[in-house]
């Protein structure tokens, strides 16, 4: 008996070291949005979250009434049992009804959200949605091969690899495809994810309302090198975002279509900037750009990646 009490002491103390842990962390990213998207997608979590937490406390509520109103007890007897009762109308009306109506509450803002977030000028828009775009997105490209990002900005004719700078108050039109395998494009603190794939083209709208730099990643498993298929997006000015555009047209090279031949090889690379896109001889986001690179890297993707300690990629058979 001893013993159980001594064990139950232990297994308090399991929640209560919990909260002390937990409150020690950061704001996790999703909570603390940078962006109109972000901050929609923020609400609705919070209002999930709200609504679910009502849900659970009536539920126990409920439970914990029902243990006491009809426990075991001296005194009780069989006073409140009748085996032949057969059931309660009204009783499996609500308990058939308040599901639905569970459903319908989280599923109408829900879809709202994601319908918004399909047009730039609702997923965009800190105002009233059915408000007009001030200005016209800028358009993207954000193509993930094996294991690293390529951005290609047609309108200003630069590529980066493995990093990206955009305007803040400006919505973004991520085109997103894939040169292999299947990844997802996803910054948290500007917004949800959604998935890159050959042959196809994705869209994707953003905007980042406050100045920073912010962390992105693919966030569909691809294989050994997924970890470390990370970018960074530095959110500035209008003014800083063109001058860094006209930097690089001036100052970095030109993608050949043998360089970027070569970055398609599976593996790892470090930030590169061109002067020129790729888009000027192959879209992964068309039918005929599906294979582009399975064409020209077909046995190495038949190796598997190794990365040493120096995160230095290596294939073996």
């Amino acid at each position: 008996m001893k013993h159980k009490r001594h064990r139950s002491k232990w297994l308090l103390l399991i929640p209560l070291s919990l909260v002390f842990f937990l409150s020690g962390c950061e704001q996790m990213v999703v909570f603390d949005p940078k962006g109109p998207v972000a901050q929609s997608q923020n609400d609705l979590i919070i209002y999930s979250l709200w609504f679910m937490l009502g849900i659970v406390v009536v539920v126990f509520g409920l439970f914990a009434y029902m243990l006491i109103k009809y426990r075991d007890r001296p005194g009780r007897g069989d006073k409140d049992y009748d085996p032949s009762i057969h059931g309660n109308t009204l009783i499996e009306i609500i308990w058939t009804v308040v599901p639905f109506v569970i459903v319908i509450a989280l599923s109408i803002p829900t879809v709202e959200t994601l319908y918004d977030l399909e047009d730039p000028a609702a997923a965009t828009s800190n105002e009233d949605p059915s408000e007009s775009l001030d200005e016209e997105p800028l358009v993207v490209h954000a193509t993930a091969a094996d294991w690293k990002w390529f951005f290609s900005y047609p309108e200003q004719g630069i590529e980066t690899v493995n990093y990206l700078h955009i305007p803040t108050d400006r919505p973004i039109e991520f085109r997103l495809s894939s040169a292999d395998s299947m990844a997802a494009l996803w910054i948290p603190a500007l917004g949800g994810q959604k998935y890159n794939m050959a042959g196809m083209m994705n869209k994707l709208y953003l905007e980042a309302s406050e100045e920073g730099v912010y962390d992105g990643r693919n966030s569909n498993f691809t294989g050994e090198g997924f970890t470390d298929q990370t970018f960074k997006v530095h959110a500035e000015s209008e003014e800083e975002f063109n001058a860094w555009v006209e930097e690089t047209k001036s100052e970095a090279p030109v993608l050949t279509q043998e360089k970027y031949n070569s970055l398609l090889e599976p593996g790892l690379t470090d930030k590169m900037e061109f002067s020129s896109t790729h888009l000027e001889w192959v879209n992964h986001g068309t039918n005929d750009g599906r294979d582009y690179a399975i064409e020209r890297h077909r046995e190495a993707y038949k190796e598997k990646l190794h990365l040493d300690l120096h995160g230095v990629p290596s294939t073996h058979e």
